[in-house]
């Protein structure tokens, strides 16, 4: 009986240091089928969504759901402290001769493990033997490496947020909130600032490749959500790559080089993270052609010159579906503000076409 205990305590303590190394350490994505990370993720955040995914009052629903992601850090923190004390609990129980006074039972060799990782160190239990000591130092010190690694892990996660809501931030002017690829290009048209399309576009293909490495190294950063109404940072990039795939097959002339770079880079980050959160595919493209011909009725009265309809659309449904399902799915698992072509926008989608 002692050494299942032993066996299975130190099963426990393998698997919370493992789950914070390939969390916190690891800059990379990892197998997340078992650990308990992504199991938590994973059961809790369509729960927790579905929830609030109803509530009429946008900001209360925004405020309810932005919750999620801070929440998510202080119990991925509680669930390995647990699995440690736990695990060394019943590691310490199975060498109880060799502790003063010895544990009555499984709860006070629980309780010791907690004062040892926790460094309280009351006293009222000692490990007199070597190997007993030896359990005692290991979980103090995975106890404070846990605390310290959560916290460093905490400040990187905010840092690469903030990075990320810089360009989603900017949008507003340019594209509306929520975020239009339409509106995007009317604007740049209506301030006669068209010459700035490229450097944008570069831009935003600086931000999809940081995007995509620190998200797939940091999946949770996917579930902090944008401190201003109406914004989101998949409707941001959604609005990109619909204002890159018109500029491409609908207007005759503009920066169609850099946008083919950045719809390439951005259809490559939603493909990728929607692979990695195993979202299943709808096969919903999202645009009707009544849509398409109104988004035109815009970009000519913007001033654009524009291509022949019929082999633009065309073109536009091919480019757009290689990202469009792909983009819609994530908006919805996510459940960000809808918006004009992107994600849950049923209340949206037989109404007049407008400025968002």
């Amino acid at each position: 009986m002692q050494v299942i205990e032993a066996a299975l305590g130190a099963f426990l303590v393998w698997a919370a240091l493992h789950d914070v190394f390939q969390s916190v350490i690891v800059p990379r994505p990892t197998p997340s089928r078992y650990r308990p990370a992504a199991l938590l993720v994973r059961r809790s955040w369509p729960i927790y969504r579905d929830r609030y995914r109803d509530v009429t009052d946008p900001g209360r629903r925004e405020k309810r759901l932005g919750v999620y992601a801070p929440a998510l850090v202080i119990a991925l923190l509680s669930l390995w402290m647990l699995m440690l004390v736990l695990g060394f609990g019943l590691v310490l129980h199975a060498l109880r001769d060799q502790v003063k006074p010895i544990p009555e039972d499984l709860g006070s060799a629980v309780y010791f493990a907690a004062t040892s990782i926790l460094t309280i160190g009351f006293g009222d239990f000692v490990a007199v033997g070597w190997a007993a000591r030896a359990v005692a130092i290991l979980g103090g010190a995975s106890g404070l490496g846990v605390v310290a690694l959560t916290i460093t892990y905490l400040f990187s996660l905010y840092g690469s947020f903030q990075r990320r809501e810089v360009l989603v931030v900017t949008l507003d002017e340019r594209a509306g909130a929520p975020p239009s690829g339409v509106t995007l290009l009317e604007t740049f048209a209506r301030l006669h600032i068209r010459e700035e399309l490229p450097s944008l576009f570069a831009r935003w293909e600086g931000w999809c490749a940081e995007v995509l490495e620190s998200h797939l190294a940091y999946p949770i950063l996917a579930f902090f959500r944008s401190t201003h109404d109406n914004e989101s940072w998949v409707s941001a990039l959604g609005a990109m790559l619909d204002a890159a795939t018109l500029l491409l097959t609908v207007i005759d002339d503009g920066a169609h080089g850099q946008a083919k770079v950045t719809r390439g880079i951005g259809a490559h980050l939603v493909e990728d993270f929607s692979n990695f959160l195993r979202i299943a595919s709808s096969g919903d493209a999202g645009v009707e052609r009544s849509e398409f011909d109104a988004a035109r009725t815009r970009l000519a009265a913007a001033g654009y010159a524009l291509r022949e309809p019929e082999s633009a659309w065309a073109e536009f449904s091919r480019l757009r579906s290689q990202y469009a399902s792909s983009l819609n799915d994530l908006a919805r698992y996510l459940a960000v503000p809808p918006t004009e072509w992107i994600g849950d926008r049923s209340a949206l989608r037989h109404g007049p076409v407008r400025p968002a």
